[in-house]
């Protein structure tokens, strides 16, 4: 997840919360549950429910070493936040889901405010096949599926098709088939909506929500040194860390809308 707005007079309230606790802990880790979990075994909200809950159940609990937090320069600046706060306005961190299907693949969660685009994606990377179909010069990046969440929402399928021409020279391409929302309900209406007709389905249950505090439990408070970083930029620089070894982060970009179900 993405902003590019600060805290919008909230900051009395985010001295209280910060990021990890306002997204991490809820959105982002619901986020993983619904990527991760194994299929409901019936359409009722309690089939879901309970997949969702074992995939939190799977998650490691962080350690401070796969985690930075960070602070946008003129968080201090804000109305109710304490001139010497420490609290955590940016937050990336490795995650492992301890399942046969998921065990030893990370799964990085990055998310702040003031950053360059106000975004929720999830990026999927594909194991790489054993043998190379193109030139290795031109193998390029793994392929990957791609879910843009909001502010608009679309499904991609990034893959690489052979160039025109003898050689086997590959190049990348996306596949997408978008959304555009238009007026559709907005979450809070969504889950009123849901209350009041008793359906459950977007609701977590009281273990579910334990088992995700015990996720972040080791990283919140004063576990983790707090790191500036420049608004509009990806967070402190210390962050990099997280995904050094693996495959980097990815960017969200600003996305233009296209003709709703159009692929190109």
């Amino acid at each position: 997840m993405a902003e590019t707005l600060g805290v919008e007079g909230r900051g009395r309230f985010y001295e209280e919360v910060a990021v990890i606790r306002d997204v991490v802990q809820n959105h982002m880790l619901e986020i993983i549950a619904l990527l991760t979990m194994e299929a409901p075994i019936s359409r009722d909200p309690d089939g879901l429910r309970s997949e969702k809950q074992q995939a939190f159940r799977a998650m490691r609990p962080l350690a401070p070493r796969d985690a930075v937090c960070g602070q946008f320069r003129g968080y201090r600046n804000e109305k109710g936040v304490a001139p010497d706060s420490q609290v955590a306005t940016f937050s990336a961190m490795k995650l492992y889901i301890d399942t046969w299907r998921w065990a030893d693949i990370p799964s990085y969660i990055r998310a702040g405010k003031r950053l360059p685009v106000t975004a929720t994606e999830v990026l999927v990377q594909l194991k790489r096949p054993p043998q190379a179909v193109f030139d290795p010069v031109t193998q390029g990046e793994a392929n990957y599926l791609r879910f843009r969440l909001s502010p608009n929402v679309s499904i991609s399928l990034g893959a690489r098709t052979k160039t025109t021409g003898e050689a086997m020279v590959g190049e990348a391409v996306e596949l997408v088939v978008q959304e555009t929302p238009g007026d559709e309900m907005t979450p809070y209406e969504r889950l009123l909506g849901n209350a009041i007709r008793g359906d459950a389905t977007l609701f977590v249950r009281q273990n579910s929500v334990e088992a995700a505090w015990s996720v972040v439990d080791p990283i919140l408070g004063d576990a983790m040194p707090v790191h500036e970083y420049e608004p509009n930029t990806w967070g402190p620089a210390e962050a990099e860390q997280i995904v050094a070894s693996d495959v980097g982060w990815h960017n969200p970009a600003l996305v233009q809308e296209t003709t709703k179900g159009a692929a190109k």
